[in-house]
């Protein structure tokens, strides 16, 4: 097949197979910036034991808060552990601000000075983030909170040195630090947050973003597999390649409506937490995740309107590939036929050496003809197809074009060949007809003359009435033959075998008329023979007795001699 530049991404495709591709990078930098180094889903046993929690409240100098609460169990958890914890809980702030600092509030009001001093030595060797301040609440039992103040007393300076350490003797003293709004409801403050809830959402705000990447990485490799996967050159691969394709295509459709229904949901859960925070005529910034689900949602989406604009230009592509494909096979065997009746039609002489030959080839050249003009009817809906192809803007539009001009003139040089070729038999066998008219007039003369009984013309009745079918058989059957005339009329086919056959025709002709002029002469001699006229003549006497003188005797009848 001429099949040019067909496997070759179009300048089209490729624009937006690019803009597929910036798109994709676009939502791989959004997605690394909102990554966390740690899932909530790998340390979800370990968050649901609320070491510390992320509450979303800020300090008034704008720090994030994390709050560690009363709990039993604290100092049972190795310090790897608890710093897993923090990286993860310190992450969360630092994908959507620079510079982040944190406050710490630690609430140890149930608890004892030794527990303290454990805990802040575990901070210290443990926190990875830019710790602004911590607020103790020292415990409240009259020995521990003595024991407190001398320990912190005398342990100030390792603290100092390492922890930002503020003792506070009550909750209302952390409003010196924390606006009321930003502290939950077991520090006197007003900011909802239930910590399993949290986790739950915290696992579903990851694993969104999670199933974003995937379904962006499905595109991106899908979108490069369309772009650079070689296509083949037979119909029903290409065929089976664009049904694969469009089912591949359907089913990352309906993942990523899955995944933009689930981040719709997701921003609904976020309105209505903004809703419960409704204070007065203060509406309170919505969560910097929210702002995470809803630009991921919008480079999703992003994403997908270049994927369907790359897509559809593919499919486009395809589709006009396989179109071409069957054009060209089309083509291909129309033009196989057209080059097989153009040698049958050319191995078919155009003369004849008599007219059953002429007649002969006629025939067959009228079942070429016929085959002809269907295969002409044929190749004329390949055209009109073709011409509807380049119409609708076809990548191969020159190519096509030139195939339809090809089939058309090797369409026409075949009916042409055949009309000449017809014409020329036609020709030939108008001379064939006119020799065999000529010889068979011959054959009629000749028994003519043969057949006329020239016993009866004897007489000048027989012989005018033989002269008289004579010229009746000349005004039937013309002897006139003009071999001169004929070589001109019929110049453009003759052949020496056919000027040959004409000189023979003449000749016998000739002579044919001859034979008539000969005959014509001889019955016009015996119709113009006059007959003799009648003598009157006396009568004889009668014959006188015999005399009976010796001189008369018979037996002197020997005198005479």
């Amino acid at each position: 097949m001429a099949i040019v530049d067909t496997v070759r991404i179009t300048a089209l495709e490729m624009e937006k197979y690019y803009s597929l591709q910036q798109a994709a990078s676009r939502l791989d930098s959004l997605l690394e910036d909102t990554t966390a180094p740690i899932c909530a889903r790998d340390i979800t046993d370990l968050l649901m034991k609320e070491l510390a929690f992320l509450s979303g409240g800020r300090g008034k100098d704008n720090g994030w808060i994390i709050t560690f609460p009363e709990n039993t169990t604290f100092n049972e958890v190795p310090e790897g552990l608890l710093k897993t914890v923090l990286t993860y809980l310190t992450s969360i702030p630092s994908k959507h601000e620079n510079d982040v600092k944190f406050i710490i509030v630690l609430d140890r009001r149930m608890d004892t000075w030794t527990s303290v001093k454990l805990t802040l030595q575990k901070l210290a060797h443990s926190f990875p983030g830019n710790l602004h301040l911590v607020l103790v609440l020292r415990p409240s039992g009259f020995f521990q909170r003595t024991f407190t103040d001398i320990g912190f007393r005398f342990s100030q300076e390792d603290f100092i040195l390492k922890l930002p350490v503020v003792m506070l003797s009550s909750a209302s003293d952390l409003l010196k630090y924390i606006d009321e709004k930003q502290l939950t409801p077991e520090f006197g403050g007003t900011l909802e947050y239930r910590h399993r809830d949290w986790v739950v959402f915290r696992t579903a705000i990851e694993g969104f973003a999670l199933t974003v990447k995937e379904i962006a990485q499905m595109l991106q490799s899908f979108g490069t597999e369309l772009a650079e996967t070689e296509l083949p050159s037979d119909i029903y691969s290409i065929e089976h390649i664009l049904a694969n394709r469009t089912e591949k295509y359907c089913q990352l459709k309906k993942d990523i409506t899955s995944v933009m229904r689930e981040g719709g949901l997701l921003l609904n859960s976020f309105e209505g937490q903004s809703t419960s925070l409704v204070s007065g005529q203060q509406v309170c910034e919505k969560p910097g995740d929210w702002d995470t689900v809803n630009r991921l949602l919008a480079q999703l989406h992003e994403m997908e309107c270049a994927f369907d604009g790359f897509w559809e230009k593919h499919q486009q592509k395809i589709e006009q590939y396989l179109e071409l494909l069957k054009f060209e096979q089309q083509f291909e065997e129309l033009k196989s036929t057209i080059e097989f009746l153009m040698v049958q039609q050319a191995g078919l002489s155009d003369t004849g050496e008599n007219l059953s030959d002429v007649r002969q080839r006629i025939m067959e050249l009228n079942n070429i003809d016929e085959r002809a003009q269907d295969l002409t009817a044929r190749s004329q809906l390949v055209i009109l197809h073709g011409h509807q192809l380049a119409a609708n803007h076809h990548y191969a539009l020159n190519l096509i074009c030139q195939q339809c001009n090809e089939l058309r003139h090797a369409s026409d040089v075949l009916l042409e060949e055949i009309r000449r070729k017809h014409s020329r038999l036609s020709t030939t066998q108008d001379l064939h007809d006119q020799l065999q008219q000529a010889l068979e007039c011959c054959d009629q003369g000749a028994y003519f003359l043969a057949n006329q009984q020239m016993d009866k013309c004897q007489s000048r009745e027989g012989a005018q009435k033989a002269l008289q079918d004579v010229d009746t058989f000349l005004e039937s059957c013309t002897l006139g033959f003009d071999p001169q005339s004929l070589k001109h009329n019929y110049e453009a086919i003759l052949t020496d075998e056919l000027k040959a056959q004409i000189e023979a025709v003449h000749m016998k002709m000739e002579n044919m008329r001859d034979l008539f002029e000969n005959r014509q002469a001889s019955l016009k001699k015996l119709a113009d023979k006059q007959v003799r006229p009648v003598q009157l003549v006396a009568p004889r006497p009668e014959n006188p007795p015999r005399s009976k003188s010796p001189l008369f005797s018979p037996k002197h009848g020997n005198w005479f001699m």
